[in-house]
């Protein structure tokens, strides 16, 4: 019989381990906690929201600065910065007509380190 390149992904037996089942299942998250972590990760797969949260992690930057550092419009930016402020991962604070970003706590920091260790560990 010739296996398939995906038949590591199945089982070659039937034995359900209930025990294992059942504590994982007392240990998962609510349905709705796990739909919310999965649209935090969407906000954070996309290459252009993910440099300007990269950006803000070195200094708070008002929307002009971060169109320079990424040679995008102002109104592209602007839309990012409104994604990644509804998903709260960016805050901002007005001084007089300037708007400026920065992250919204240390946690969205330790989100990127943590991915970008996880990547380079080949």
């Amino acid at each position: 019989m010739k296996q398939g390149k995906n038949d590591i992904y199945k089982c070659a037996c039937s034995v359900i381990h209930e025990d294992v089942v059942n504590a994982v299942r007392l240990k998962m998250p609510e349905e709705p906690l796990l739909f919310e972590l999965s649209e935090l990760f969407r906000v954070f797969g996309d290459s252009t929201r993910m440099r300007i949260l990269w950006a803000l992690t070195e200094a708070e930057m008002c929307v002009c600065d971060i169109t320079v550092l990424l040679g995008m419009t102002q109104s592209a930016i602007s839309h990012q910065l409104r994604v990644l402020k509804q998903a709260r991962l960016v805050r901002h604070r007005k001084e007089g007509k300037i708007v400026y970003y920065s992250l919204d706590d240390e946690h969205i920091r330790q989100i990127l380190d943590q991915g970008l260790t996880h990547i380079k560990e080949q």
